[in-house]
């Protein structure tokens, strides 16, 4: 199977699902736990991203490098209340600095 029939292949699925999400009954949605789940979801899916891009290496091993000490440092930051865009910056300037310390 080539690249392209892959990435058409799942194209065609994303549509289908999001095709199969207008079927679904509104009394379903409607529901105060499938609400508290659907809200929820968005965060389990971004700190499941955040914690394999930041802690595994090319084969799927545990590593601890720059990227792991930036996520550190935007977690302080985030508990010490600072503006989105704060984070952003202190984050990518730690694995930066530590990048060019040698530490990769």
């Amino acid at each position: 199977m080539t690249m392209w029939v892959a990435v058409l292949v799942a194209a065609a699925i994303a549509y289908a699902l999001k095709l199969v999400g207008h079927l679904v009954p509104a009394r379903f949605l409607d529901e105060p736990r499938t609400k508290r789940v659907t809200a929820a979801l968005p965060i389990a899916l971004l700190a499941a991203l955040v914690a394999t891009q930041a802690f595994t290496g090319a084969h799927g091993s545990l590593v601890l490098d720059a990227r792991a000490a930036a996520v550190g440092v935007a977690v302080i930051a985030l508990l010490l209340r600072a503006p989105f865009i704060v984070v952003v910056v202190l984050g990518a300037l730690t694995a930066a600095l530590l990048r060019l310390a040698g530490w990769a």
